[in-house]
């Protein structure tokens, strides 16, 4: 098997020794996204639909990074801070992906990394040859 670390650029996960994504055996898996900007601060804090939007802008890079896309994600997982916003998911998807759409699971947690972060998310993708 042979493991491909994906880079982005900015790379605000490396200080941390984690990978934005790997690529393993025709599939890409990508570290959890959220509402992390260039400059690596959380942005729109308490404003749940610019985090969202600027979650999937962050997946969209490590995918496009890994040589695949958001046309390729085969799952997602969404962790929410609130089911609260669970709704606006179905807007978000339909903005974002396409058909077919992903697998998805979709928690409620007490917690992100920290607490003005609202929705983090992570996916398992086709990489760019398939």
């Amino acid at each position: 098997m042979h493991l491909e670390q994906v880079v982005t650029t900015p790379d605000p996960y490396a200080p941390f020794l984690l990978s934005q994504a790997i690529g393993a055996n025709g599939f890409v898996f990508v570290s959890g996204q959220a509402a992390i900007g260039d400059d690596g601060e959380i942005v729109g804090i308490g404003d749940f639909d610019r985090q969202a939007n600027q979650a999937f802008r962050n997946l969209d890079r490590a995918l496009k990074s890994a040589g695949s896309g958001l046309d390729k994600v085969v799952k997602t997982t969404i962790f929410l801070r609130s089911t609260e916003n669970a709704g606006k998911m179905v807007d978000l998807r339909r903005k974002w992906l396409s058909a077919p759409y992903p697998a998805e699971s979709m928690i409620e947690v007490s917690s992100l990394y920290s607490p003005d972060v609202l929705i983090e998310m992570e996916a398992i993708a086709l990489d760019g040859d398939r």
